[in-house]
């Protein structure tokens, strides 16, 4: 599966991994085999980031 190209979308996705599946944001980029930078600068840019006390992007 590719992820969502489209920002909130992909906002929307790796949120709900993240409550749904993964302890954290280390265990989301494994488990999805996708570069932590860049998945952080692509939802900084939409002014989210992510809080691991909410393990979320917020």
């Amino acid at each position: 599966m590719s992820l969502p190209h489209d920002p909130f979308l992909l906002l929307s996705y790796v949120n709900t991994q993240l409550r749904d599946f993964c302890e954290d944001l280390d265990d989301l980029c494994r488990t999805l085999d996708i570069d932590e930078k860049a998945l952080v600068s692509q939802l900084a840019d939409i002014g989210y980031l992510y809080d691991p006390a909410q393990n979320r992007f917020v």
